[in-house]
C-alpha cells in the first residue's frame, strides 16, 4: 500500500493527549501528518499545502470543526473532511452541515480510526480516477 505514504493528514484537535496519541496512530499508518490544537492554526495549513483529508475534533475553542470543515471547502475544496467528536448532538449538527464528512464519535479503538481514514481516502482516490 504505497498510497498512503504520499497522503497528507491535516489534523485538528484541541486535546494535548488526544492529538499526539493520534497523530502517532496516523504516523503508524503511514501518513504524513501535521497537527494543530484548534480551527484557526489549521486555516494557513489549508491555505500553504495539499491535503488529503483534514480530520477535526468538532468541540474547539475559537473555531469549531464544523466552521473549520466550511473553510476547508473553500480553500481546498479536494480534502476530504472526517470529524471526530465525543458528543452526539454534535454528531447530528455535523452530519447536517456537512453531509459529506464522516463522523467517528469517541471512544473508538485506533484502529477503527485507522480503517475509516483508509475508507475515506479510497473514496477520494476513487473519485480521482472516475
Amino acid at each position: 500500500m504505497t498510497e498512503t505514504t504520499t497522503q497528507r493528514i491535516l489534523l485538528a484537535e484541541d486535546d494535548d493527549a488526544m492529538r499526539v496519541y493520534l497523530e502517532r496512530a496516523l504516523v503508524n499508518a503511514g501518513y504524513t501528518v501535521d497537527s494543530v490544537d484548534r480551527g484557526t492554526a489549521a486555516i494557513p495549513l489549508l491555505e500553504e499545502c495539499e491535503y488529503d483529508l483534514l480530520l477535526s475534533d468538532i468541540v474547539m475553542p475559537e473555531m469549531d470543526g464544523i466552521e473549520l470543515a466550511q473553510r476547508c471547502n473553500e480553500v481546498s475544496p479536494h480534502t476530504k473532511v472526517m470529524f471526530i467528536t465525543g458528543f452526539a448532538a454534535v454528531t447530528l449538527k455535523a452530519s447536517r452541515e456537512q453531509p459529506h464528512a464522516k463522523v467517528l464519535s469517541k471512544p473508538f479503538h485506533l484502529r477503527d480510526l485507522v480503517l475509516e481514514v483508509e475508507r475515506v481516502l479510497e473514496d477520494r482516490i476513487s473519485a480521482r480516477l472516475q
